[in-house]
């Protein structure tokens, strides 16, 4: 039955919707988030300028002790929000930028040139514009709040006021918030710090050694990680130091690291025997054995990724905000240089110093922005950059002794949050109507399935068809984890499974592989060859080659003149190239129909929504 094209567009919109990608987003809890904080925001004003204001004030000044045997801490509520909730706020950050630089997006250190100079365009740009309007004295030194980016309310902006889709564009503000993040949690711990205690600085400086010690010796449980950092906050607290740069430094030395076959496998059988025996002795095992499989980074990301967007900050923001704007202090504010060189610093400075510094290093030809990502989107990121809100509140309370001081820094920090949304949402519209709608990696197959170049197995017509990005030392990929073979033996010859190649630089004996079952085609074996391969990814050498070559029953000299053969190192670089033009960033990964499929890739998934292709299709 025909399908009309609106129709088909609208089913690939909900496919795209139920499947998106869950890992680089949180656009969701992201976005949930920024609409909470906004709400608590508004209610700690309206607290502190109702008649209740009192119980604000008395509240957050609440003393809070926490001892054992005599020793401990003492803190007003305010200051267990700031320099307690916050450092788990930092660690999180810590965490995030660990991964990225370790596994996600910024492996690839050649592109960090635009977004590093986005960022340092972004703090020097918004400094200098505030101390243009506060040159010298007191004032002077609140510099410091307009250079740091409030990372959760941004990406939650983002996802409220952004295009529909932006997984590019966030990748891309937050590696550029990762540098302001570094350098103002720097500022906060060396600038606004107290008098230095050594000895407690000693002790800080002896857990971050320990939290290196045990990511250089793999300790995978969270506990030891979580005690250290718990006695490092309390020594940085007594050093004098801000406990922020606790939290960051501690979060960047948690190691994150991407699942490791051997452990899955061993996750597997321990899960399968507590399925078979559910002991509790097995149970324990198998739980154990399944954490391992995750790296402990990634682990504690998880759990604290919701405590922090829907917890601790908006609990900062309800202690911060709450500024009482009676008997004048608004009608002073908007008259005091420190209130506009916030505004401006935040809402000009960010704009200009990102939009130029990435733009400019482009130019230079430093980089270039990820796919997906064009001018109008750096401009709207920018402007949405300028929500300094977090890390602004924590350095004005740092900044200034004087209340009233205080106060005119935090007017003009809420006032920049508004009008930075404001002013990135309107750029966003603009860019929009220019043809830059969603900042995202293409998710529509490049290169159509031909059958004439490529390997299909099943009916070329079948009215399904699994493509699969793949190469021979990826230890997830479909032949190797046995979920094509359930997902084949599912549809029969309803489904064509269509392999192509994408060899990873980080797999140093993918690419000779691949030009291996190539060469086995040239001899009417490249699926005997695939499958060999994936049962041998630990002896891809040359001489395991040509052996395999043997055992195929091929002829060993023609099997080697065909592995220096140009057209064949062509055809994986066509496979290649159809990779990045698809959105493709490693493998595996799998195409429903000329559909990218973003999430889950195991038989049960993939058997799941190729059925609702089918049905859809059928329909």
């Amino acid at each position: 039955m025909a399908v009309s094209e609106s129709s088909e567009a609208d089913f690939w919109a909900d496919f795209d919707e139920r499947h998106r990608e869950p890992r680089h987003t949180f656009i969701r809890t992201e976005a949930g988030s920024a609409g909470l904080l906004v709400a608590v925001s508004l209610l700690a004003l309206v607290w502190a300028n109702s008649p209740l204001s009192v119980y604000y004030v008395d509240f957050w000044h609440s003393e809070l002790s926490v001892t054992l045997a005599g020793s401990g801490v003492t803190m007003s509520l305010h200051e267990w929000v700031n320099d307690g909730l916050m450092v788990v706020f930092f660690f999180v950050i810590g965490l995030e930028v660990r991964r990225e630089f370790s596994v996600g997006e910024l492996t690839e250190r050649s592109s960090l040139a635009v977004p590093v100079a986005a960022g340092v365009g972004g703090m020097i740009v918004p400094a200098l514009l505030y101390l243009a309007l506060n040159p010298g004295g007191d004032a002077a030194a609140g510099w410091g709040i307009v250079i740091g980016t409030d990372t959760a309310f941004l990406l939650g902006m983002l996802a409220l006021v952004g295009p529909a889709v932006s997984t590019q564009l966030r990748i891309f503000l937050l590696t550029l918030t990762v540098i302001d993040d570094i350098v103002a949690v720097s500022v906060i711990g060396v600038v606004y710090s107290d008098e230095i205690d050594l000895v407690a600085l000693g002790v800080a400086t002896g857990c971050l050694l320990v939290l290196a010690g045990l990511a250089r010796f793999g300790v995978w449980r969270a506990s030891p990680y979580v005690a250290v950092v718990v006695v490092l906050w309390i020594a940085t607290l007594q050093s004098g130091l801000h406990a922020a740069i606790a939290g960051m430094i501690s979060g960047l030395l948690v190691p994150a690291i991407d699942p490791d076959r051997v452990q899955v496998e061993s996750a597997a059988r321990q899960f399968r025997a507590f399925r078979q025996s559910p002991l509790p002795t097995l149970q324990r095992s198998a739980r154990q054995q399944l954490n391992r499989a995750i790296s402990v980074n990634e682990r504690l990301q998880e759990v604290l990724h919701g405590w922090t967007s829907y917890v601790i900050v908006p609990v900062f923001a309800l202690a911060n905000a709450g500024v009482d704007l009676r008997g004048g202090l608004l009608g002073e504010a908007l008259t005091s240089a420190i209130t506009w060189g916030v505004v401006v610093g935040l809402v000009v400075g960010k704009l200009v110093g990102i939009a130029v510094g990435s733009l400019g290093a482009i130019r230079l030809g430093w980089g270039t922005l990820p796919q997906g990502v064009g001018s109008g989107h750096v401009w709207a990121g920018a402007a949405l950059s300028g929500i300094g809100f977090t890390v602004s509140l924590l350095i004005a309370s740092l900044a200034f002794p004087d209340d009233q001081m205080q106060d005119e820094a935090t007017v003009g920090v809420l006032l920049a949050a508004v009008l930075a949304s404001g002013v990135g949402w309107v750029l966003f519209r603009v860019a929009a109507k220019h043809g830059q709608g969603d900042a995202a990696l293409p998710v529509v197959l490049s290169e159509p399935v031909d059958p004439a170049v490529d390997h299909i197995k099943g009916d070329p017509d079948g009215e399904l068809t699994l493509v699969e990005y793949l190469d021979y030392e990826c230890p997830f990929c479909a032949r190797a984890t046995g979920a094509l073979e359930e997902v084949y033996a599912h549809f029969g010859r309803r489904l064509r499974y269509v392999p192509r190649h994408l060899p990873l630089s980080v797999h140093p004996h993918a690419e000779l592989a691949g030009l291996a079952v190539e060469a086995a085609a040239r001899q009417g074996r490249f699926w005997e060859m695939h499958n060999l391969l994936f049962t041998r990814q630990d002896r891809l050498e040359m001489d395991d080659l040509v052996g395999y070559a043997a055992e195929l029953g091929l002829d060993p000299e023609q099997f080697v003149a065909d592995l220096g053969d140009e057209a064949l190192l062509e055809r994986l670089r066509r496979d290649v190239l159809s990779a990045e033009d698809s959105g493709v960033r490693g493998t595996p990964t799998f195409f429903i129909g000329d559909r990218r499929h973003i999430g889950p890739f195991d038989a049960v998934t993939l058997i799941d929504v190729l059925e609702q292709a089918g049905s859809r299709l059928s329909g």
